[in-house]
């Protein structure tokens, strides 16, 4: 196993939370990224972000890691989630407030509603 792959796999073991992204949750460097930190901030979720920009041996080691071609990557509780798309989608149906809920992980009930609204 590579370095990559070892120091992802700690990470994702260490935190509920993680999105493996370009830039940082207060300084995105892509737009997907931006999107969902974006909607991890606005739900109020406590995520770490890892910078996959600062190091070239992460950025392919995470696609590798999950078999998934693209930046952004969400884990939760250690199991890969989703990209942009997948957690676009999930937020509109409810379905990421039912794995937050099913995980145990806080988040704003309140604010997943607004974002439905506002995109309904």
């Amino acid at each position: 196993m590579t370095d990559a792959a070892n120091a992802i796999r700690e990470t994702i073991k260490a935190n509920d939370v993680v999105l493996y992204m370009k830039g940082t949750k207060e300084m995105p460097k892509c737009g997907f990224s931006s999107r969902v930190a974006g909607v991890l901030n606005f739900m109020g979720v406590n995520f770490k972000d890892v910078d996959v920009l600062a190091d070239a041996d992460l950025r392919q080691g995470i696609k590798d890691f999950s078999d998934w071609p693209t930046i952004p990557q969400l884990y939760v509780k250690g199991e890969f989630v989703g990209g942009c798309d997948i957690v676009t989608e999930m937020t509109l149906t409810g379905e990421l407030d039912a794995l937050f809920d099913a995980k145990g992980v806080a988040y704003s009930k309140d604010a997943a509603d607004k974002i439905r609204e506002a995109n309904a």
